[in-house]
């Protein structure tokens, strides 16, 4: 089982195109169009390749989380990612830094973002193929 997508509320989503296209330069827009939620005209996109995606829904409204809270909601998201450098690279020249840095791990690196709207989007990869050295906990 892998999770296909997640659908994001946002507040403009060009804005939000600009980091995810950063982060995945082979995404594309797969499909999109305008649709009438509870009352509210908004647009909506999906971005991904053939097999996974991103639903951005525009015309978003208020503030996401404090992430430093405890208060219910999305804490983050992650990608597992074959090179973490070339991402950190392609986002740097986007404009974007890294909210903060994982931890040292033997067999993992990962950084974490936020996106224009608030969202943490971690960025793993791993150093190893096995899965007792990936997932240690020590």
């Amino acid at each position: 089982m892998m999770i296909e997508h997640l659908n994001l509320v946002v507040s403009d989503i060009q804005t939000s195109l600009r980091f995810y296209r950063a982060a995945f330069p082979h995404w594309q827009v797969r499909g999109g169009g305008e649709q009438d939620w509870y009352g509210v005209e908004r647009p909506w996109v999906h971005v991904g390749d053939d097999n996974h995606y991103l639903t951005l829904n525009g015309n978003g409204s208020g503030e996401n989380r404090d992430l430093t809270s405890n208060r219910l909601g999305l804490g983050h998201f992650a990608f597992v990612i074959n090179n973490l450098s070339a991402l950190e690279d392609r986002l740097s020249d986007a404009g974007f830094q890294p909210s903060k840095r994982g931890a040292a791990h033997p067999y993992r690196r990962n950084l974490y973002y936020e996106d224009a709207d608030g969202f943490e989007i971690e960025f793993v990869e791993y150093l190893s193929d096995i899965p007792e050295q990936r997932n240690r906990y020590d």
